[in-house]
């Protein structure tokens, strides 16, 4: 379905470089979100997500976890979707690098989120050569939304 043109951390920066802040909520594509439809997304956009997972030692992905509306924020169910956002070596880093606001230490959401990223992944990844119409119907917003950005694999 949607795959993202440049990698996480850079596709959706603010053109102002100010630290990236979360939304109030995770969008309605958020991969992170329990009712989002499977299969929204491209395969590859799914398999970045089990990178955040485990003890900060196990955890292979260093870059902040952009929303896909490609508006400047953090993704809010990638943060949200631990007890402490902390937890997360990006999040830390991305601290330290001046990457992501002080207030994304504090983010919480009432919105029901997959306990991991693996957990979102394979739920994404569930009916990716068979989406449903939801999310055909979801994948065709963000298109249209984004001028044709992201860009759908043939």
């Amino acid at each position: 379905m949607l795959t993202q043109e440049s990698e996480i951390v850079t596709h959706a920066r603010k053109s102002d470089d100010a630290p990236s802040k979360p939304r109030k909520n995770p969008c309605a594509s958020c991969p992170y979100r329990l009712n989002v439809p499977s299969g929204i997304w491209d395969e590859s956009e799914y398999n970045k997500l089990p990178a955040y997972d485990g003890e900060i030692h196990e955890q292979t992905a260093d870059r902040t976890f952009m929303c896909h509306q490609q508006d400047g924020c953090v993704c809010s169910g990638w943060l949200g979707h631990l007890e402490e956002p902390t937890d997360m070596l990006a999040v830390r880093l991305g601290l330290m690098r001046g990457v992501m606001d002080p207030e994304c230490l504090d983010y919480t959401t009432d919105v029901p989120l997959f306990e991991s990223g693996a957990a979102a992944a394979a739920h994404g990844l569930k009916h990716i050569n068979e989406p449903q119409a939801a999310a055909i119907e979801a994948a065709a917003k963000i298109v249209r939304k984004n001028g044709g950005t992201p860009t759908q694999k043939e």
